[in-house]
């Protein structure tokens, strides 16, 4: 959190809600969170947390470098902004690995931005002014430089409002869609069934 006095109850109840669903269980064993420090200067009070997951390692393995990961930013401002149509706004940013076949799909962005559309509805997850970016990148590596020769990367950047009362939002619903998306995004099976290989478009 970032702020010059301590945060006013609603942030307080909204960053509480955002964070026990991290920790209460109803995460997906294959995911992996960690706080983060949010960003300054984005809002009066902020607040942040990463999801990595990777679906070439079994659960529980230690992830040094996964092929999918995702930050969720809170961003709180009492006085409102008008582009965001209310106090309170979730930024995020996922990264995922793609299969050379998946390069150059002209259906490919909107195939990943309905990853987070689909989350957000299938968990009923309440929003007003979405907006965003789906990126697609491609990194060679050349000389004596560690890694894969070649990253093929697709970059999902998102804002959203959460509709709330004047108590502060439950944001525990956009939590779980956070976390559906992750999961989408690194090509993790629908929960109870068996994996049978990488996500497909």
């Amino acid at each position: 959190m970032t702020a010059a006095t301590a945060p006013p109850p609603e942030f307080r109840r909204a960053v509480a809600t955002l964070s026990a669903s991290m920790v209460a269980g109803r995460l997906r064993p294959e995911l992996y969170v960690t706080a983060l420090d949010a960003p300054p200067r984005l809002a009066p009070y902020t607040w942040a947390l990463q999801v990595e997951a990777d679906a070439a390692y079994p659960t529980g393995t230690d992830l040094d470098e996964p092929d999918t990961s995702g930050r969720l930013i809170l961003l709180h401002d009492p006085a409102g902004q008008d582009a965001w149509e209310g106090t309170f706004r979730l930024v995020c940013f996922v990264q995922a690995r793609l299969e050379r076949e998946q390069l150059g799909d002209e259906m490919f962005p909107e195939v990943s931005w309905s990853w987070l559309t689909e989350a957000l509805e299938g968990s009923r997850a309440e929003y007003v002014a979405l907006g965003g970016t789906v990126t697609q990148t491609s990194s060679v590596r050349f000389g004596d430089i560690a890694g894969p020769a070649r990253d093929d990367d697709v970059e999902i950047r998102a804002s959203w409002t959460p509709v709330g009362d004047a108590s502060g939002p439950d944001l525990s619903r956009h939590a779980d869609a956070f976390c559906q998306l992750v999961a989408v995004a690194a090509g993790l099976p629908p929960v109870g069934t068996v994996p049978l290989g990488r996500r497909t478009v």
